[in-house]
This record gives structure tokens, sequence and C-alpha cells, in this order.
């Protein structure tokens, strides 16, 4: 396992993961993968050391992550391990949805569920068409199918309410309520092999109950909507910026930091910030705040315009600098994850 801590836990886009061991590990000494290096998709074969079958093991009790989307243009989160995913939100077109998963080396054939926090727009946009092309049970309370008037097909629909919890293959999936101006809205806590990543968005307030599972996380996808001074002169009319403030609207940069530095997990490896205004925030701003007092945890801001890279979650925290840099160490983690 100590080859595997001093691996980064970011897998970039490459996408090389695509096809797994036929033999059991320990029944070969050397084993030979196929490897395809997106975007060339160029095939090669590597000879895996017996050095390095522990790295293997490791990554298959892992969680990966990765943010498709982050912001009021659209939102979609996937959190899966080896064998099976969940979507959290879907709020980008299916096709938009497919091509990030493609770039990232994601398949949609390992997800297995969508999971809606709430009905806005940017979080259901493209559920429908994704639901019925990959035949995807969609997991959301009543309330919210029926304020997101949404079209799916009732044998594919599993209404839920908050504080319920779902099992995807090994994937658990717990729900809980939060506050914000939705009808029923619900943040998620992912686990698997007792590692929890949390995706904590579209929070007006950082209630006992985001308080209390965030502080149980491994990684979190955590919303820094706003920042204080560039909301208060923005040219937002006073009522929206209300809203925004107010304790069903969204978490500002401030909060966020708050929650973060009272409450983190002495193991929380990952940050996403996530869900960042276009016209009241900056994401170098959030960065250098987060930066500042980030401690071992690795900060990432996720975008509104791109996917991020997929983040390995093993329970372990990352050591400063020790991202995977080059083609040549990611080979070493080929696995048959994506």
């Amino acid at each position: 396992m100590a080859r595997c801590q001093r691996h980064s836990r970011e897998l970039r886009r490459f996408g090389f993961f695509t096809h797994w061991f036929t033999h059991t590990a320990f029944d070969i000494p050397h084993l030979k993968t196929s490897v395809i290096e997106n975007p060339k998709f160029i095939k090669s074969e590597i000879e895996r050391p017996k050095s390095e079958i522990n790295t293997v093991l490791c990554i298959h009790m892992s969680l990966f992550i990765a943010s498709l989307n982050s912001g009021s243009n659209g939102n979609c989160y996937y959190i899966g391990n080896g064998h099976e995913a969940v979507l959290i939100d879907a709020g980008i077109s299916c096709r938009e949805t497919e091509r990030r998963m493609l770039r990232l080396g994601l398949s949609m054939r390992k997800v297995k569920a969508v999971f809606i926090s709430h009905e806005h727009s940017d979080h259901i946009n493209g559920v429908s068409v994704l639901a019925k092309k990959y035949q995807l049970p969609v997991y959301i309370t009543p309330a919210t199918l029926m304020r997101g008037g949404l079209a799916i097909d009732e044998y594919l629909l599993r209404p839920f309410a908050v504080a319920h919890v779902a099992a995807i293959g090994e994937l658990q999936v717990t729900a809980f309520p939060k506050f914000h101006d939705a009808v029923d809205p619900c943040s998620f806590v992912v686990s698997f092999n007792n590692i929890r990543v949390g995706i904590f968005t579209d929070i007006g307030i950082a209630c006992q109950n985001v308080i209390s599972h965030f502080s149980q996380c491994h990684a979190v996808f955590l919303e820094a909507n706003y920042d204080d001074d560039m909301l208060d002169k923005g040219g937002y009319p006073y009522h929206l910026k209300r809203r925004i403030r107010g304790g069903n609207g969204h978490l500002s940069n401030k909060q966020a930091v708050e929650l973060f530095t009272k409450h983190k997990a002495p193991y929380l490896s990952h940050l996403l910030l996530s869900h960042l205004s276009k016209n009241n925030n900056h994401p170098d701003l959030v960065q250098q705040l987060f930066n500042a007092c980030c401690g071992d945890t690795e900060i990432i801001v996720a975008s509104r315009f791109v996917e991020s890279a997929v983040y390995q979650i093993d329970g372990h925290l990352v050591a400063a600098g020790s991202r995977l840099k080059t083609i040549e160490e990611l080979k070493a983690l080929q696995t048959s994850l994506f």
C-alpha cells in the first residue's frame, strides 16, 4: 500500500484504463494490460511487476471522482469505484455528458444511476434524455419530480425520501435535507469501502446536517458560490442579492472557508470547490483563499466550462507536490477503472 500512497490521487484525462485483467493477480508474476492513450488511442502493452500488485489492489478499493461541470449553467458530478458509478445531478446535455466522460476515459457503461438534488434547471436539464438513452434509474423525491416537470419513464423512476440510503452495487448513496430555495432539496454522500465523498452545493447555510456529514468525508464537492465584496458591488438587483445571501440561497466563499477550517476531517484529502458564480466570484480568488488554509488537503476549483481531472480517493492524504506528471507514471496505475 505504501507505493500507492506515494502516487497522486489525480488521474489525468488520458483515458488509459479500458481493459482489465482476465486472471487473478496473484496467479501470474507479470501482468499485461492493453492501454489506450487518449486522445490518440494508441494501443500498447506494458509489463506489470509483481511488486505493483498492491497498487492495483489499492485502486480497486478506492473511489474516483470528477466534476463534469459545475455552475449555474449546469451541474454534474461523477463518483464511482472500479465496477459501478453514479452521477449526482445531470444539468448538462446528454451529448455533452458523453463528450466529457469520453475525454476523461470514463465509461457510461459503469454509470448505474442518477441522483437529483433538486428541481432547478441547472441540475436536471440532461436527465430525461440521459436516463432514456442508457436506461438509467433516476433517484428523485416525488416533490422534486413534480416541480421539475420531468418526462421520465415510470419504470426508471426511483422515488426516495430525504435521509434515504440507496445501494448501487457496492456504492451507498445517502441523501439528507439541506436549506435551499427548492421544494425538497437534498445533498448526498457516496460511500464505498468506508470512504465517503460528499456533494454539498446549493446550500443556503452550513446547517447541522451539512456540518455532520462534511466532518466525516474523505473528499467533498463544496459550494463556494460568491465573494461578498463582488456581490455587493455587482449589478444584480437587490432582491436577487438577498436571495443569494439568504439562508435558502448559496454558500459564500467566507462561509465555505469557515466550514472547511472548523469541521474538516484530518483525512480530508480533496476539496473540489464548486458552483462558483460567473459574475460574483473568480476561480483565482477562491484558489488563493483556500490555499492559505488547506494544510494537507488538495484544493481544486471545479470549472463551469470544462470537466475536471479524475481524482482517486483512497482514504489517505495526498503529500504536497505528489501529483503524477508523466504518462510513464500514469501507466504504472493502469486498471480497468474506465
